[in-house]
């Protein structure tokens, strides 16, 4: 079956080229922390409110949606785009749009995800003759911190009928041209956890009159990799990595602490799996500090979980993007990162994939979350034209 966009449809996005560009430019300018993207909420509800044909609404306080209702009759889909930025500080000066906001850079192309979805909206809000169904633009505030801006539109009930939700992500590790689609897990469980051990300080000429804190964690942390070595499928996969361990005073050498403190993360793809390292985590924990007659405290938190792409659902949209980019599409592992478009993919049938944006000779290849981070605007057309063809032909394609 067609799902291919005419040919005017195509010069239309196109033409809106410039268009993306001047949005995304502008929202890396002026980056907001999540929870915190007053103006950038603002300035997209202004955007999308001089539109004809649309709905635009708040759900919560710094998030917007945009509802566009088609001539025809079909499906509720949600196109979701997030729009928050990172506590970093951007080493860009070859840029002449860099982040104006000290401390405050898009360092994982939330900017991009916006402008492309600012400007499909723009798109298909001229083009309702041509929609069926109900099209809903999501621009979902904080994904960046915990508990997440998705967790808490979804809380609002307003998605709860959809039929059928759709977003993407920029990446700077696929080279640009490539669509990375995969079915079921597209993510990881993202969690986290702290230990804090309680032992005996005193002098460090005199070990034998203490009880080590900093010797039960050096253990501790050498025994969590043997939850993943010894008691995980090996064909299954988990990483635990501890990122941090408090101890002592620097200038303080020659004191033995009365506590240290651990900390980290652990990703998984499989809630099995992530019950049963939380499980084994305590047990090495408190099997290591009973040894030594130390006590601990120990907290593990639940982050994001694992996207998990629908199989029908995704089927559809491969159908689409093949047609469009026959020679582009790839499906490669999962990776481990987190993504809160989970808490969408929870309770709706769902499809996220990746668009690359890596340009080595352009010097937009470094990993996301880093100073010097940058997306290949190349790359933009393709979001556009994913979004506006899957609003065009998902309805009639899942009939």
């Amino acid at each position: 079956m067609h799902t291919a966009l005419p040919s005017k449809l195509i010069a239309t996005i196109k033409a809106h080229e410039q268009t993306v560009l001047d949005y995304r430019r502008k929202l890396h300018e002026f980056p907001e922390l999540s929870f915190k993207e007053v103006k950038t909420s603002q300035f997209i509800f202004d955007e999308m409110s001089a539109l004809n044909n649309v709905e635009v609404t708040r759900p919560t306080k710094t998030s917007v949606l945009v509802k566009i209702t088609g001539a025809k009759p079909g499906l509720k889909i949600g196109l979701r785009a997030d729009i928050d930025a990172l506590p970093i500080q951007e080493d860009r000066p070859d840029i002449p749009f860099a982040s104006t906001v000290n401390g405050v850079m898009h360092a994982c192309g939330h900017d991009g995800h916006t402008a492309l979805l600012l400007t499909a909206t723009k798109i298909l809000s001229e083009h309702t003759h041509q929609l069926e169904g109900e099209i809903y633009s999501i621009f979902q505030h904080a994904e960046e911190s915990h508990p997440g801006g998705a967790k808490e539109m979804v809380a609002t009930g307003l998605f709860d009928d959809f039929d059928f939700i759709y977003g993407h992500h920029l990446v700077s590790s696929l080279d640009t041209g490539f669509i990375d689609i995969k079915t079921g897990a597209c993510s990881g469980n993202s969690d986290r956890y702290d230990v804090t051990i309680y032992g005996k300080g005193g002098h460090a000429a005199s070990p034998h009159e203490t009880n080590d804190p900093v010797i039960i964690g050096a253990q501790i942390i050498e025994k969590f990799q043997t939850i993943i070595s010894r008691k995980l499928d090996p064909l299954t996969s988990g990483i635990i990595s501890n990122t941090v361990f408090q101890a002592g005073d620097p200038n303080a050498k020659n004191i033995i602490p009365d506590q240290i403190m651990l900390g980290g993360s652990v990703r998984t793809f499989d809630a099995d799996v992530r019950a049963l390292i939380e499980v084994e985590m305590e047990r090495v924990i408190r099997g290591t500090c009973d040894s030594y007659g130390a006590t601990y405290t120990f907290n593990f938190r639940h982050g994001y979980a694992s996207v998990i792409n629908n199989i029908e659902t995704t089927e559809i949209v491969e159908k689409i993007s093949r047609e469009l980019y026959p020679e582009q599409i790839v499906s490669l592992p999962p990776f481990m990162g987190g993504e809160d478009f989970s808490a969408f993919s929870a309770i709706v049938p769902s499809t996220y994939l990746f668009i690359g944006s890596r340009n080595e000779e352009l010097g937009f290849d470094f990993p996301h979350h880093h100073p010097k981070f940058g997306l290949d605007e190349n790359s933009f057309l393709t979001g556009i034209t994913l979004f506006v063809s899957v609003a065009m032909n998902y309805s009639r394609l899942a009939k």
